[in-house]
């Protein structure tokens, strides 16, 4: 996300770059949809200029009838009907009048109407396409953020952005209809609409010069506690065990406090500011029209040849405040949110891997082998090394564990076996053809993810039902059942998941709260088997279970296919006992590798484990 300090100053080439940036990322369809929008615009700016020239007879002809007949093109007007008299104009004149404010009242309902869905419609198309971005990133990206950022990015932010896209469509629409009416006011009076125009064009310049600081300020503070509260909800939400236990609850309330109360603060201080003018201008507004009438009233015509005049003046007033208002509101909006629209469009430029564009190729033929090379990683340019020269042979078919220390390096072996990172060096191979080729190296790693199925330690469980946890990432309405029940029997879990009320259709709580952690971890087995992969990847999926579930769900685990291939990752010597091979690895490396007899014999630490059971 981005740093504060990238928005010292807010100004109006900023705003409209970040727009344009913005615009890049709307399709076609939405980006016509604007155009039409501005075009009613313009018509409805126009129309509150006939209403205004509307006025004029009609207070005349009210006021000073005898007087109606000089204006010319009211002369005119009735001439064309066969009027002589002004008591036959006023009937036509009050319908004229009645119809431009019935138009012009229509116009500005449609045009709020087609601006705000617009808005909104775009809106939701924005937010979906920072998600699809952020899912599309590469797993080292996913690993160096916070997911409260994350989070806080696509909902509240783009929330955010979403407004000032709407505050931007009321600042085009206020500019156009100050342009509009202050081109009739001219016309009416150029003296006192100038003076008018002037001064309260002055007052707003002012007023934003004062508040843009604060502006600038709240949108950093929006903008960062924004995360800051999504990051204490998760804290409170997932330590809610320990929260209970411990009666932390105060501590929990007050770190939510001090990210919430920021974050309301600066919202109200923005509604403030955004708001107040209003009433100094309402104000100021009175008072000259007061002062007009008084000095028209003065002059020899008097008061009733002046009326007209007045009234076309003050509905222009009546209607050049509220624009003027909602310029000025816009703009406090956007400035507002200028930092949450920058992080948006930085999400939104996230930039998209080949594989979100080109159609998923099917799985990867996998026959003999998966071969480290001399592999080296580590994290970053400048980063330590993680592996040091691995050189493995993974035979199809066996059953394989990675035993050794926290640190050692195993999970970043099987990451980049998975394809999930790339080695700095080196190359990894299956069936002898390099993993990392290339000239076909995005579809030739989806087609190899496509061949394995990953169980980690910690079983993500969504709120849904047991067939849909099965059938994990497939539309509701394409799975099958048939082959989740198959999945939960060769797991061992299907005489449990049909005894339920509900069997496959009944529901496993939030992370599975429901459920003991042996059957999350079949079902997380019974997951990996729906996928039909050939490998099967287990990182540390049994070490928090106690030995006899884990002792059941390893049997499990060997009663399947022979021809499926299974990578382990083992947090005790016993789960691995009966594997074809063991990798120990230290310090990046590989220090021996064999059968558990093998490894007794050879390997005096791997010995010592085996004295204690259980790896350091």
């Amino acid at each position: 996300m981005i740093n504060p300090s990238k928005s010292k100053k807010i100004s109006s080439p900023k705003v409209a770059k970040l727009f344009a940036r913005l615009w890049q990322h709307l399709g076609k369809k939405r980006q016509r949809q604007f155009v039409l929008v501005v075009v009613v615009m313009v018509i409805s700016a126009f129309a509150e200029v006939v209403s205004m020239g509307a006025i004029m007879p009609f207070l005349a002809i009210l006021t000073a009838p005898d007087l109606i007949f000089q204006r010319p093109y009211v002369s005119e007007f009735a001439h064309a009907l066969n009027i002589t008299s002004a008591q036959q104009l006023t009937l036509p004149l009050t319908i004229l009048f009645a119809t431009t404010a019935l138009i012009v009242g229509g116009l500005r309902i449609f045009l709020l109407w087609i601006s705000t869905r617009l808005a909104f419609t775009a809106g939701a198309d924005l937010s979906n396409e920072v998600y699809r971005r952020t899912l599309y990133q590469p797993y080292h990206v996913h690993m160096s953020r916070n997911s409260s950022s994350i989070i806080g990015g696509i909902t509240e932010k783009v929330t955010n952005s979403v407004a000032s896209l709407y505050q931007m469509m009321m600042l085009l629409s206020s500019i156009v209809m100050l342009v509009t009416i202050t081109t009739a006011l001219l016309a009416i009076d150029w003296k006192v609409a100038l003076i008018a125009i002037v001064s309260f064009g002055f007052t707003y310049v002012i007023i934003s010069r004062i508040t843009r600081q604060r502006l600038r300020q709240n949108s950093q503070s929006i903008s960062q506690d924004q995360t800051n509260v999504i990051k204490a909800l998760q804290e409170g939400l997932g330590g809610i065990r320990d929260i209970l236990l411990d009666a932390t609850q105060p501590v929990f309330c007050e770190v939510y406090r001090r990210a919430d109360e920021p974050l309301r603060t600066a919202r109200g201080s923005n509604l403030f500011i955004s708001g107040f003018p209003r009433f100094a201008m309402e104000a100021l507004g009175m008072t000259m029209i007061a002062i007009l009438a008084y000095v028209l009233s003065q002059q020899g015509a008097g008061i009733a040849s002046a009326l007209p005049v007045l009234g076309a003046l003050a509905l222009g007033a009546q209607r050049l405040l509220p624009a003027l208002q909602q310029g000025y509101s816009a703009w406090a909006s956007i400035s507002g949110n200028y930092a949450s629209l920058q992080d948006t469009i930085e999400l939104l430029e996230q930039p998209l891997p080949p594989d979100a564009i080109f159609q998923s190729p099917p799985p990867l033929a996998f026959h003999q082998s998966i071969r480290f090379h001399e592999v080296t990683f580590r994290y970053g340019a400048d980063g330590p090394l993680i592996l040091k020269g691995l050189n493995l042979n993974l035979p199809k078919g066996a059953r394989i564990g990675f035993v050794g220390a926290t640190g050692s390096g195993k999970s970043t072996a099987l990451d980049l076996m998975m394809g999930l990172l790339k080695p700095s060096s080196g190359e990894i191979l299956v069936d002898e053809h390099p993993l990392h080729d290339n000239d076909h190296r995005v579809e030739r790693i989806r087609a190899w993810q496509r061949t394995i199925a990953h169980v980690p330690q910690s079983i993500y469980l969504a709120d849904a039902t047991i067939a849909e946890n099965i059938a994990f990432g497939v539309r509701k309405e394409l799975i099958d059942h048939d082959r989740v029940r198959q999945a939960a029997q060769r797991a061992q879990i299907a005489e449990f998941i049909e005894s339920r009320p509900g069997s496959y259709q009944s529901f496993v709580g939030e992370r599975g709260i429901r459920l003991s952690g042996g059957q999350r971890q079949r079902i997380g087995i019974a997951r990996a088997l729906y996928k039909q992969a050939s490998v099967l990847v287990f990182d540390e999926a049994t070490s928090a279970l106690d030995n006899a579930t884990e002792e059941s769900v390893m049997a499990a685990i060997e009663a399947l296919d022979r021809d499926l291939t299974i990578v382990l990752i083992a947090h005790r010597l016993s789960t691995v006992r009966r594997c074809d091979l063991i990798v120990q690895m230290d310090l990046g490396q590989v220090v021996a590798q064999g059968t558990y007899e093998q490894l007794l014999e050879s390997s005096p630490s791997f010995r010592k484990m085996a004295q204690t059971n259980s790896l350091s």
